[in-house]
């Protein structure tokens, strides 16, 4: 029996948003292109186009026809994704424990002084909101 699709992007399948989000609407050669940059290696059309159509069925990008060929453009957002995506790690790393998340960030130091002052700016507004 077939494992059910992931209502999660793949890593690839990020690549390729992060491209869309970035870019908009895009050609297929294009998005070769793209990756092919980020990877440092060549990519296939035909994979990247097998890539876009698992993509198109699990609703995370659509098609329209453009003057030459067909762009390609996110359905879902980068925010949409990132909750789904965080709250799968918060859920089964963190047993459901935001806290647990942020001290693993916090722990890990990969910010520098100016990202840090910029978490403590977000937790004094958060704070402030809070009733």
């Amino acid at each position: 029996m077939a494992r059910p699709a992931n209502p999660h992007p793949t890593d690839g399948e990020l690549e390729i948003l992060r491209i869309l989000w970035r870019d908009g609407p895009t050609e297929l050669g294009l998005l070769r292109e793209q990756l092919r940059d980020q990877r440092g290696r060549d990519v296939a059309n035909t994979t990247v186009a097998t890539m876009l159509k698992v993509m198109e069925g699990k609703g995370f990008v659509k098609k329209t026809q453009g003057s030459k060929s067909y762009r390609w453009s996110a359905r879902v957002t980068r925010r949409t994704t990132s909750r789904g995506l965080i709250g799968r790690v918060v859920d089964g790393v963190f047993e459901g424990s935001t806290k647990g998340l942020v001290a693993h960030i916090l722990e890990d130091g990969r910010f520098d002084r100016d990202e840090l002052d910029e978490i403590r700016r977000l937790l004094d507004e958060a704070e402030g909101g809070a009733p």
